[in-house]
């Protein structure tokens, strides 16, 4: 079993981490859902802050402070953007490689004690680009609980703050909003991964990967939606495009033909997430295990707006089909727990069929759920 370090986003001076800032793997071990999730629609009610998620274009990070100095295991687009540092050359290493000389000390200590105490904090600090230019940033830095009442991840939120902006209450309170819209999203894509044994977490790290980068794809179709007087709500035709295009990218091989056809449809933001989430998970299965020992194949996705209201989603594939007395979704696995749980959620429900060759997975999300 690892051990814990309290050790946090900035234990050590610059001069005295350079040797120990080596890239590495970064954390492999994953959580439980949060076990009182707050709804996301309690959040985005407020249309100001959901316009303003898309403005701000925050970065965001996660750190394992499971792992010895509680390094990055994961950062998104806009804080390559931010920093100039690219994934691969953060993850593993602990965040204190963006302070630098001017950086204040009572900054550090203020990250590092509300770490070790595991609290949330917020602290405008002086970080260094990768070109070495410096920039404030403000960081909001807050702890990811599992079931049991253990952190099991750091999340922090950041922007990169302008003087115009340092005494706006404002500023603070959306980039709060924020944080606790992505904190109550990642309770949910990382539920139950830290169960799995040694050796499946090379592949639950993939699917950690995979999960959060769904969550950015819609995360940027908030910003469509804002920049889009006439939407009321989050285009899941283009989203849902958006995310089976990206699984099939990078699940799918030579052989394998994927074809979609998606209905436009508008929907509520937690509907899109979840939706989202539980399309990359039931995709992501079929290119993972229907062609096993399979040259070529097929697989289909469909969703379709319901006369009566709700929506369908069909994944069809012509692989070897679900084993024998199979289920599905398996309770068993992290990824069956996870589509049990975004059911749950939307209200809807799963039918597996098994066909002469293949399976179709069809799930069926009801009226009321997906309402703006």
């Amino acid at each position: 079993m690892r051990s814990v370090s309290n050790k946090g986003l900035s234990a050590l001076p610059p001069e005295q981490d350079k040797m120990r800032d080596a890239p590495g793997t970064g954390a492999k071990s994953i959580s439980t859902e949060v076990g009182a999730r707050r709804r996301l629609a309690s959040v985005v009610d407020d249309q100001a802050a959901l316009a303003g998620f898309s403005r701000v274009r925050v970065a965001m990070v996660l750190t394992d402070p499971r792992v010895e100095d509680n390094p990055i295991v994961y950062v998104n687009s806009a804080f390559e953007r931010t920093t100039g540092y690219s994934r691969s050359a953060v993850v593993g290493r602990n965040c204190r490689f963006l302070q630098g000389e001017e950086t204040r000390k009572s900054d550090v200590d203020s990250l590092r004690d509300a770490i070790g105490q595991q609290q949330d904090v917020t602290v405008d600090i002086l970080n260094y680009r990768a070109d070495g230019k410096p920039f404030m940033n403000r960081l909001i830095i807050a702890p990811i609980i599992d079931a049991e009442g253990q952190v099991i991840y750091f999340l922090g939120i950041q922007k990169e703050l302008y003087d115009s902006e340092r005494e706006e209450a404002a500023a603070e309170e959306l980039l709060h909003a924020i944080q606790s819209r992505v904190r109550d999203d990642l309770s949910l894509v990382l539920a139950g991964l830290h169960e799995l044994s040694d050796h499946e977490e090379p592949l639950a790290f993939e699917a950690m990967e995979r999960r959060l980068e769904c969550l950015q794809l819609v995360y940027e179709s908030i910003q469509l939606s804002d920049q889009n007087e006439t939407a009321l709500g989050i285009d899941l035709g283009a989203l849902i495009s958006r995310v089976g295009a990206a699984v099939a990218h990078e699940e799918s091989r030579p052989g394998i033909r994927y074809v979609q056809n998606v209905d436009p449809m508008q929907v509520n933001l937690e509907a899109a997430v979840r939706v989202a989430l539980l399309l990359s998970e039931v995709l992501s299965n079929a290119f993972h295990h229907a062609f096993e020992r399979m040259v070529e194949g097929f697989v289909e996705l469909r969703l379709t707006r319901l006369a009566a209201g709700g929506l369908r989603i069909i994944v069809t594939d012509d692989g070897v089909g679900l084993p024998a007395n199979a289920p599905f979704p398996n309770s068993d696995a992290t990824g069956g727990r996870l589509i049990l749980k975004l059911c749950d959620g939307l209200d809807a429900t799963v039918t597996p069929v098994r066909g002469a060759a293949g399976t179709v997975v069809m799930i069926d999300v009801p009226v009321g759920t997906t309402e703006l």
